[in-house]
């Protein structure tokens, strides 16, 4: 009889230019080798082979999927390899074993196989890709946009008295649109010139990452759509809460194993801080702040929109609990839900042009529709035209539809 391959596991300690890799004795945990391999799509190939020269591969872990490791982790799961994510290791760690590439990738290798690694990276590809991607410009341009206001807004308070007295009681917006339309004139002196000058360029860049975030919207809108047509459409998800709800949940939703590893993966699930005879839980502080900011943006907008919120947060009160803890359950409800609809989408959703479609067949105008539905014409009018996305009310246009006569009868 022919002897069992040798099984083992790699580690991959990884890095813009060079990956460190080791291999480890599956069995026994021991070191086998290490080599180090440039981090170009060649060396992520002579890596996997080199890997695999040593026997049966059970599983690579590796540091940094969502960075350097990126490349790697797309090469591995095109040969149907096992991919295990790395957290680097702990301080304590680092001090008894030292810290080194070659040190760092054994270390990975060995977290693979004790367990204390198991978490399935994100994939790098699809829809939900191309919406991280959309989410870091629009961050970027939020956030410069806010800071060229706050400047604006700053230089108005110095500015000379006859701009000052002009802006000073005027709404942002109006604020903008005056300096946006500053000319330079004869009398001004170089300061105010200069003053006059600055406030048109900065509402100038205003204007100009006001259209960017404007243009990523419209591009985000229709993949978020795509990829998750039950998570849009719950009430209080608009297209960014969806966005950073998705991201941190990566293409392949089944690495989640649960909606408590969501709630987990989210920080809203309680923290117990129990001791002795007494009994409680604390805020979590971990998880992605990312999809955690979303999950309290929803929880805000039901908590003013929603009549169920209403109700529950107007019972809860009544029980005694401040608005805090209130917030904190409604957050680890909404991830429940969330993952639901992120792992479970509801099946045969309509989308807005099929909407149209069987509006315009059965001959009825807009007003027509919107009447029995108790909603505007506009509303209707994003909905079909995919501005919008509501599921529970496209359920319901739709059965309402189908039960009217068609327009040749």
């Amino acid at each position: 009889m022919s002897p069992e391959p040798l099984k083992v596991i790699g580690g991959v300690d990884t890095h813009a230019d060079v990956h460190v890799a080791a291999v480890v004795n599956a069995a026994t945990g021991q070191k086998i080798a290490t080599c180090s391999f440039r981090a170009y799509p060649k060396g992520y190939e002579q890596l996997h082979r080199w890997i695999a020269s040593f026997g049966e591969i059970e599983a690579v872990g590796v540091e940094s999927t969502g960075s350097y490791g990126a490349g790697l982790v797309r090469l591995l799961d095109s040969v149907e390899v096992r991919v295990i994510e790395v957290d680097r290791p702990d301080r304590k760690t680092r001090r008894h074993h030292g810290k080194d590439d070659t040190v760092d990738a054994i270390a990975a290798a060995q977290a693979v196989l004790s367990g204390r690694a198991t978490a399935i990276p994100k994939r790098r590809d699809g829809d939900i890709e191309a919406i991280r991607q959309l989410e870091i410009l629009h961050r970027s341009a939020v956030k410069s946009r806010t800071q060229a206001i706050n400047e604006f807004h700053g230089l108005v308070v110095t500015a000379p008295d006859d701009i000052r007295e002009q802006l000073r009681h005027l709404g942002t917006e109006k604020q903008l649109d005056t300096a946006r339309r500053y000319r330079e004139r004869d009398n001004d002196t170089t300061s105010t010139a200069t003053c006059r000058w600055v406030l048109r360029e900065l509402a100038r860049r205003v204007a100009d990452l006001t259209e960017q975030i404007e243009r990523v919207d419209q591009q985000l809108l229709p993949l978020v759509g795509r990829a998750a047509p039950t998570l849009i459409g719950l009430f209080g998800v608009g297209p960014q809460t969806a966005a950073n709800l998705l991201t941190t949940v990566g293409e392949n939703s089944g690495r989640l194993h649960s909606e408590a590893a969501f709630a987990k993966l989210t920080g809203s699930c309680p923290m117990p801080a129990s001791s002795g005879k007494t009994t409680r839980y604390r805020l979590n502080r971990g998880g992605d702040r990312q999809a955690n900011s979303a999950l309290f943006t929803i929880a805000l907008v039901r908590m003013r929109h929603h009549q169920p919120t209403r109700d529950y947060v107007k019972r809860r009160t009544a029980e005694g609990k401040t608005k805090t803890e209130i917030i904190r359950c409604l957050k680890r409800f909404i991830a429940r839900e969330v993952f639901a609809a992120i792992t479970n989408p509801a099946p045969n959703i309509p989308t807005g042009p099929e909407l149209r479609q069987l509006r315009t067949d059965k001959g009825l105008p807009l007003v027509v529709v919107c009447g029995p539905q108790a909603i505007t014409t506009t509303e209707l009018s994003r909905l079909e035209r995919g501005l919008s996305h509501n599921t529970n009310l496209a359920v319901r246009i739709q059965t309402w539809l189908n039960e009217q006569p068609d327009k040749a009868a």
